[in-house]
């Protein structure tokens, strides 16, 4: 018989509790709830609370449950006590959520958790408990945005700055993007501040945070970045939150910028009596040889614990690493074009030597397909980490991939796809639509109002409630309508022409008592002398140029109308020289606007079409359709995501490609893996042929991203949304052609119309051109034009969706002319694409049916 010290070492795991016996049931009841919930990689993460950890939680792998269950572990074990956990957030609704969490696992509410917030909170908490060392008083004012140009203005007006050349809203962009980059008015690089006001830059920056000072206020950047500079200058003060923080947790860290970044790493530091701990001003790189600054990537902060600033010899040894805990996802930083920094996350292990990285892989939303696709497109990144997401639930359905002829169509078939999923009884909101860019919005806004499908747009207004759209169609309802006051208010002064409310309500007293409209009324006005010569002078010319206006909508058409109204206004020009963020946004918003007027037959058309769109306002608990951008579709998740316009110069984003190059590239790849990760049981892609883009129709090219997909995670589908342009173009069949796939409820009248269309066009009759049908607002019907139905052609590369077009009639080295690109010569045919080598502009790729032999 063995003796029980001498059994072999490979007999000891064998055994294991019986499911239900006594050491099963004693060992379960010994964990915390909280605990028994988890998975292995999210446990581990729970429970590693010593010394610095990156936990890698990619989307869908429960990140948030992670970071509740941590802080309850620290709680319940009685590592800390709730005032001494700094947790950080982005968004106080996360800070709410964690809250939340944290009551319900621990059975109270959380109270005594002080430091639980975001980031601009938690600072500004500090900075009013120490206000008198950054020379401010603790009741300070935070100043928005409107007052902070305010400010500025009249900064520039004491400089004799022409504020219209130099506008304050540029200027305040710019500073806060050197606060979002932990830079005060002396650090700022000089070829940076030469970039405003012919190098007064760097002055105007020093003159406002002087004046701040004065007015005991402080903007929104100054939260944290007079926090770091309270914290350098004063290491008394640092040393006390650094002992006062025993766990620190961050969220979403790779979307942290610098100021973020220097403002952690000085409180995550171990405190040292024998030295200031915290970061180098040095930290921020100078300029470089170009001029253009960043962070010294050799040398972040505390790279090198000499150069710390006021740091005196010590041969003391190391202090132990803080408990830090970041948890974030490298994949899904999306956010560089506001100050975001991936590299804050990909340094951590650099940052913080000996740190433990957990990588959460196990997603619990999305199917395998999807999942297999979002891994292996994002796989094509170098600026990653690693990590490959899997899921335990079925494969579900594949990733699709749909061409469109047009973004006309492909808003017509994704609207057909969200009728079906109805149909079927799925829930409206758990279907969305994520675009790259919010002009695309409006092709589905218009296209859902028809169908009657109720939507909401997320992250922004709808595409006809923006500020710039808004005033667009107020010129132009005035135009329509003289007697329109409250159109006419809205845009008497916009843009600015010197006629303030002083003026509006002398035109409002004026038309009460002669009972006329606001117009009428100002044309009174200025033929006496009761306005000071210039605002006369002003509105004067307003009312000459509506006349004009409305003098040329007799003659021309309606969207040459719209142009010249936006031109001569002086509304495009006022927004061309805004230098604000969101300026060259508006400016598209306003060509998509000019563009959608095409669809109809003249303005009163149009505007009767808006008033529709506009009243459609269904409850807050209706059930509705998501529209929004990418960027703002981060942290949310539906059963069915439509992802349109992924095609080269919309996604990725050439001004995007430009402007950041190969970084721009790779943030643009997250950015479609964010897109691909929200579905959780279908993703649906779609690229159009042909788009509209500032203006111009251009071919386009279906996106690189469509080929980093893997092939067997991914079924090419056919538009099922029609194509206006009709056979004569070679695009394809109709929807209407493959009649089986309707069934015979499908009663509205536009498919009626096209079956009996198709039954005309087949007595015998080629129907190689189209007949158009004005719908009641002029839109053009799917279903006027018959055409044979054809086999599908491969346009390029495994994962393009198919075309149904025709062999080309064009032969190779056939001579051809371009409306766009001029001369040139067929030198490659692939189905009803040709490849021209054109005299100016190169080869190019075009559809056949844009050129004509030369």
């Amino acid at each position: 018989m063995t003796e029980p010290n001498h059994l072999p070492r490979h007999h000891v795991p064998d055994h294991q509790p019986v499911a239900g016996g006594i050491a099963a049931r004693a060992r379960a009841a010994a964990t915390p709830a909280y605990l028994s919930r988890l998975n292995p990689e999210q446990r581990e993460a729970v429970e590693t609370l010593d010394g610095p950890v990156l936990v890698l939680a990619g989307a869908g792998t429960g990140k948030t449950r992670v970071l509740t269950c941590r802080i309850a572990h620290i709680l319940s074990q009685g590592r800390a006590r709730p005032g001494e956990i700094l947790s950080v957030t982005f968004t106080n609704k996360a800070a709410r959520e964690m809250k939340s969490r944290l009551a319900e696992m621990l059975g109270q509410a959380v109270e005594g958790m002080p430091w639980l917030g975001t980031f601009h909170s938690i600072g500004g908490r500090i900075l009013r408990t120490h206000a008198e060392m950054v020379q401010l008083k603790s009741n300070f004012t935070v100043l928005d945005t409107d007052d902070q140009v305010r400010l500025l203005k009249q900064l520039l007006q004491a400089e004799g700055i022409d504020d219209k050349r130099w506008p304050a809203r540029m200027l305040a962009n710019l500073i806060d993007g050197w606060k979002n980059r932990g830079l005060g008015p002396t650090q700022v690089p000089s070829g940076e501040a030469a970039v405003f006001a012919n190098g007064k830059g760097g002055k105007l920056y020093a003159a406002y945070q002087e004046r701040l000072k004065i007015l005991n206020a402080a903007d929104f950047g100054d939260l944290l970045l007079e926090n770091i500079r309270l914290f350098r200058e004063h290491p008394d003060v640092l040393r006390q939150y650094q002992h006062r923080f025993k766990f620190i947790l961050v969220d979403e860290y790779q979307d942290t910028n610098v100021a973020q970044y220097l403002w952690l790493r000085l409180l995550a530091q171990a405190p040292s009596k024998s030295s200031l701990p915290g970061l180098p001003r040095q930290s921020v790189a100078p300029a470089q040889d170009d001029g253009s600054p960043g962070l010294d990537t050799a040398h972040r902060p505390d790279d090198d614990e000499k150069n710390v600033v006021g740091q005196r010899e010590s041969s003391a040894p190391a202090p132990a690493p803080r408990n830090i805990c970041c948890v974030g996802d490298d994949d899904q930083s999306i956010y560089g074009w506001r100050g975001a920094e991936v590299d804050n996350i990909l340094r951590f292990e650099h940052d913080f030597p000996g740190a433990k990285v957990i990588r959460l892989e196990r997603n619990y939303r999305s199917t395998g397909h999807i999942l297999a696709a979002a891994s292996h497109l994002i796989a094509h990144n170098e600026g990653r980490l690693g990590k490959t997401l899997r899921t335990e639930d079925v494969d579900g359905e594949k990733v699709t991939v749909t061409g469109a002829w047009d973004s006309e169509e492909e808003a017509r078939a994704i609207g057909e796809e969200i009728e079906q999923l109805q149909r079927a009884k799925e829930n409206l909101n758990e279907i969305a639509i994520l675009v790259r860019a919010s002009f695309q919005m409006r092709e589905f806004e218009d296209r859902f109002v028809t169908l009657g499908l109720p939507y909401r747009v997320i992250g922004g207004p709808r595409f006809y409630e923006r500020a710039e759209i808004r005033d667009a169609l107020a010129y132009l309802r005035v135009v329509n309508s003289p007697a329109d006051d409250l159109a006419f208010e809205r845009i008497v002064n916009v843009p600015k022409r010197g006629l303030g409310d002083a003026t509006v309500q002398m035109l409002h007293d004026h038309a009460r008592k002669r009972r006329l409209p606001l117009f009428e009324a100002a044309r009174a006005v200025v033929e006496t002398d009761e306005l000071k010569p210039k605002a006369r002078g002003s509105l004067r010319d307003l009312l000459a140029s509506f006349d004009r206006w409305r003098a040329q909508a007799e003659v021309a058409s309606h969207t040459e109308l719209a142009e010249t109204v936006l031109d001569e206004s002086g509304y495009t020009d006022m927004w061309q020289k805004d230098r604000s963020a969101d300026a060259a946004g508006r400016l598209e918003n306003l060509k998509e606007l000019v563009r959608s007027m095409e669809e109809f037959e003249n303005l009163q058309g149009f505007l009767e079409h808006i008033s529709l769109v506009m009243d459609r306002d269904g409850g807050a608990e209706e059930e509705a359709v998501s529209l929004m951008t990418l960027h703002s579709a981060k942290g949310l998740e539906f059963d069915n995501v439509f992802l349109p316009g992924w095609e080269e110069g919309l996604f990725p984003s050439q001004r995007t490609l430009d402007e950041q190059g190969r970084a721009g590239l790779e943030e643009e790849r997250r950015l479609a893996h964010v897109g691909l990760t929200r579905a959780r049981r279908r993703a649906k892609i779609y690229f159009a042929t042909n788009r509209r883009i500032h203006g111009t129709w251009s071919t386009t090219i279906p996106s690189r991203f469509l080929d980093e997909l893997p092939a067997h995670n991914v079924e090419i589908t056919e538009s099922k949304g029609g194509s206006g342009w009709g056979g004569a173009g070679g695009y394809g069949a109709s929807r209407f052609d493959n009649l089986e796939s309707f069934g015979s409820s499908y009663a509205t009248p536009g498919w009626q119309r096209a079956q009996a269309n198709r039954a005309r066009g087949s007595g015998g009759r080629q129907n190689y051109g189209f007949e158009e049908r004005q719908s009641s607002y002029g839109s053009r019907d799917a279903g006027g034009f018959a055409r044979q139905k054809r086999g599908p052609l491969v346009i390029e590369g495994e994962l393009i969706a198919k075309s149904t077009g025709t062999t080309s009639e064009f032969s190779l080295d056939d001579r051809v002319f371009h409306q766009k690109f001029g001369y040139g010569n067929v030198v490659k045919i692939d189905g009803n694409k040709l490849t021209i080598a054109f005299e100016k502009a190169g080869e190019k790729k075009v559809v056949d049916s844009f050129v004509e032999r030369a």
